[in-house]
């Protein structure tokens, strides 16, 4: 939701001070404010006019940012999109090569959007888009604790001691993959809750389980469902609906 300018710029300071480089590509729309370290570190963003070195480097609103070489500012009217991601769609934002890209499917507009998370190219199901950094942090950073919810469909049933070893977790690759709920559905069908978004997290678990993953569909994002959305479509979502997900947050 949008929030005033100046409680963005001062964050109860006074307003010369300005806010560190990562919250203020965050509310300007351009990334999470975790994500922001990395395109410092690629050399995507500048201050006026030189390279930025810091995450934590100190901006105001005197000061020309920009991205790629576009001068971004931070926004004051916000966009909530929710979009049901078809199969063969990637969520990269930048890549050039790709030729079906998620954000390509959401409404075109004088405002830049990033995705909340990310499904791989082979899954589909709900994907939030926003040009509210805040809300995009929110959504994404494990300590916010908001649940994803997926429907996986697999070559065979899981057994009890996979179900078992999916909720307690399992070791891949330095990671411990885990899901806080498992549901059988009917036949090969199962729906998980994930609180973490880790790389083809459902995809490792099922194959650490020797289970090959057939099809994988997100379909909740904390308390807010996708329900009928056609594929490939996107709606903007309520001022209730953007709520409602803020409210799942175990940690603010």
């Amino acid at each position: 939701m949008p929030e005033d300018m100046t409680d963005n710029m001062t964050e109860g300071k006074n307003s010369a001070e300005g806010m560190n480089l990562a919250k203020y590509l965050s509310v300007a729309g351009v990334c999470a404010r975790r994500a922001a370290e990395g395109l410092i570190r690629e050399g995507r963003i500048s201050v006026n006019g030189e390279k930025a070195l810091r995450a934590a480097q100190r901006v105001t609103e005197k000061d020309t940012v920009t991205f790629d070489g576009r001068t971004v500012k931070p926004v004051t009217s916000h966009v909530y999109f929710m979009l049901h991601k078809p199969r063969g769609y990637v969520c990269t934002m930048e890549d050039p090569h790709a030729k079906k890209k998620a954000v390509d499917l959401i409404p075109k507009g004088d405002y830049r959007v990033v995705s909340a998370g990310r499904l791989d190219k082979d899954s589909e199901g709900m994907i939030l888009f926003s040009n509210d950094g805040n809300f995009i942090e929110k959504l994404t950073h494990p300590r916010y604790g908001i649940s994803k919810t997926y429907e996986v469909s697999l070559d065979s049933p899981l057994t009890e001691k996979d179900i078992s070893r999916i909720l307690s977790g399992i070791g891949d690759d330095g990671d411990i993959l885990k899901a806080k709920e498992v549901t059988h559905l009917h036949d090969n069908k199962y729906s998980l809750v994930l609180m973490e978004g880790k790389n083809r997290e459902i995809r490792r678990m099922m194959t650490a389980c020797h289970k090959e993953t057939k099809r994988l569909k997100r379909i909740a994002v904390g308390s807010l469902y996708m329900k009928d959305l056609p594929v490939g479509l996107a709606r903007r979502l309520t001022a209730k609906e953007v709520s409602s997900v803020l409210k799942d947050m175990i940690k603010k």
